[in-house]
């Protein structure tokens, strides 16, 4: 198809995820024709250093060869089984016991789904049933971080506290809250462990309100992702781990953004010794190169499960590509790659280099903060450093960003609060970091050279002196 039929068709047809149905309409699309290592090309030619991972999935950088040939082996022997009626596949068997040695001690049990939000609906299905068939009842209340994601599912929708996953789909649920982001930059605590305390005590607060009896979890990511890379001090995730135990409600760890390397460790939980109840992962669960996502349980909630109520009874929770053999394959492959390729090695060695680029646009005029662990991280673009003040949502500061980034060629995540997220892969060389933030430092000199731009930030009492240069 010519590529002006490509986008018209696109235009005409296709529903694309999170955006303005008539913006998409007016803009068009761009479209991806081809990718390898940390690059990116579209169908007129462009090369694009992709520093967002596709989409903080694809962890191992693109055409990897062994992946392709562990997906085309798996399609040419068994390209799909079934898991109802007792029947399973080999890959999915053997990923299943792998995350599960891998994983954090407490989690012994393996649901696989097609992706993140389908694993948080999981999570949320399978404590209903727990506390349900464990005599526990009145455990519905379910809460979470504000800035949060847990996904766009119908109940996990509802968790997620971003605006426009609620806005017209009746969310959040009754029985869904949400306690203050542990959001350094925009509090004044005293210091880390001031944070961590007010974290404690918002649960504490909040489980004392709707009474602890009628609690269910808390869900929450090691670092928030979508909710603008929102980085918390060391200690923070054990201390509400502890707190979860203290006051009976199970901890869910949603580490679809953070596991696979992503912040250091495969896991996030590890970094701090965190032994989870629940566990949802997904992205560089297979690197993106298929779907698949993933509820790891711990032994006590899978037997409360197997054994409520009538033990002989079908749990009723299944999808038909539960544990694709293909998704799995493909997932066994990615982890040898992790371990063995030296990926995971790669991502710590380079970590310092990308924590010192960023945290160098700290002297840049439009950077107000800079965040980091691991191979996460962001900026925080504020018109006036001292009091943090953002721009006005007028000046659509994220879509100039986004715009002039790839007249950089250079692709990232530009949130609409004026926050840049960046999820490079755990391939990446010097040089490319190199080139990541000498294109992105030009990104932001183009954006402030825009005389408006400029001029708001003149207006809160800050010279810009990158843009008279």
């Amino acid at each position: 198809m010519p590529n002006q039929a490509l986008i018209e068709a696109d235009r005409k047809h296709l529903i694309h995820p999170v955006v303005s149905y008539r913006a998409h309409e007016a803009r068009g699309v761009t479209v991806l024709d081809s990718a390898h290592g940390v690059f990116l090309r579209d169908i007129d030619g462009n090369e694009l250093l992709d520093a967002f991972s596709g989409l903080w999935c694809v962890n191992t950088g693109y055409g990897h060869e062994s992946i392709v040939k562990a997906a085309a082996d798996q399609m040419t022997r068994l390209p799909y089984a079934t898991g109802y009626f007792h029947f399973g596949s080999e890959p999915a068997i053997e990923l299943a016991a792998k995350l599960v040695e891998l994983s954090p001690a407490s989690l012994q049990h393996v649901y696989f789904t097609l992706g993140g939000s389908d694993a948080v609906d999981s999570a949320l299905r399978f404590i209903t049933h727990y506390f349900n068939a464990t005599g526990r009842p009145s455990k519905k209340h379910i809460i979470a971080l504000e800035r949060g994601y847990h996904g766009s599912s119908s109940i996990g929708a509802g968790l997620t506290a971003l605006p426009a996953f609620h806005r017209n789909f009746d969310l959040p649920l009754p029985n869904q809250h949400h306690i203050a982001s542990p959001y350094a930059y925009r509090n004044a605590f005293a210091d880390d462990d001031a944070l961590i305390a007010a974290s404690v005590a918002a649960l504490e607060a909040k489980v004392a309100a709707l009474g602890a009896g009628n609690v269910a979890a808390f869900f929450c990511e090691p670092i928030q992702g979508s909710g603008g890379v929102i980085v918390p001090p060391v200690g923070w995730l054990k201390a509400m781990r502890e707190a979860c135990r203290k006051l009976d409600i199970l901890f869910v760890a949603d580490e679809v953004i953070t596991g696979f390397g992503r912040t250091g460790p495969l896991f996030a939980c590890a970094g701090e010794g965190v032994e989870p109840d629940l566990m949802t992962v997904a992205k560089g669960l297979t690197a993106g190169y298929a779907p698949m996502g993933a509820v790891l349980m711990s032994d006590a909630l899978y037997q409360g499960i197997a054994d409520g109520g009538d033990a002989a009874a079908a749990i009723g929770h299944g999808h038909t590509y539960s544990a694709h053999p293909v998704s799995a394959a493909i997932g066994l492959e990615v982890l040898r790659l992790y371990h063995e390729g030296g990926l995971l090695a790669n991502g710590v060695a380079r970590a310092p280099r990308f924590a010192q680029g960023l945290d160098a646009l700290l002297a840049h005029p439009l950077v107000g903060d800079s965040r980091h662990r691991g191979l996460l991280g962001a900026l925080e673009l504020v018109s006036d450093k001292t009091s943090k003040q953002g721009f006005d949502p007028a000046l659509k500061l994220s879509e100039r960003i986004a715009a002039a980034a790839y007249e950089n060629r250079l692709v990232f995540r530009a949130f609409n609060d004026n926050i840049l997220g960046f999820a490079p892969a755990l391939c990446y060389t010097e040089s490319e970091f190199d080139m990541m933030f000498e294109r992105l430092e030009k990104t932001l000199d183009d954006v402030l050279a825009q005389p408006d731009v400029s001029a708001a930030l003149k207006a809160s009492g800050k010279e810009a002196p990158r843009a008279a240069a």
